[in-house]
């Protein structure tokens, strides 16, 4: 039985890729590149935006230690301090959003995608008032810049 499951699994994950441009409020850049390039280029643009990589998560490496193999999977928790502490004298609960993460994948071709939650999106939810409003803005042009960098 479990075998069956994993089995089924494994036809929904590419499924589950294609999906990404279906979803309101997201970002999405499909890309020529493969996936470690792109991952190690966002995780440089981060850097190069004044922003940090706050976590890295992803199924792909312990999947393979199963012997299981996806395509590549990679979750990049992306934030800076500065607005974190800004964050949290607009709205204590928005503050649950971060880091606010991007999201790289490995498409069936062998390229990569790149995709993301826009940060207004994430942060709309949120009674912050028009200074939350002002810097899920802001955020939101670090990400799209983030992206073009990681993607050119």
């Amino acid at each position: 039985m479990r075998f069956l499951i994993l089995f089924l699994i494994s036809f929904a994950i590419p499924v589950m890729a294609d999906d990404l441009t279906a979803q309101d409020g997201w970002a999405v850049q499909t890309t020529d590149k493969p996936y470690v390039q792109l991952l190690g280029d966002t995780k440089a643009a981060v850097k190069a935006n004044k922003m940090g990589v706050v976590t890295e998560a992803g199924p792909t490496g312990t999947a393979k230690k199963r012997g299981i193999t996806i395509p590549g999977n990679r979750v990049i928790g992306v934030f800076n301090n500065v607005f974190a502490v800004d964050m949290l004298k607009l709205s204590t609960a928005a503050m649950i959003e971060a880091p606010i993460r991007m999201y790289v994948t490995e498409n069936d071709d062998g390229t990569a995608t790149l995709s993301y939650k826009t940060p207004s999106h994430v942060l709309a939810p949120y009674d912050g008032g028009e200074e939350l409003k002002t810097m899920a803005a802001e955020l939101d042009t670090i990400f799209a810049k983030i992206a073009a960098d990681a993607i050119k």
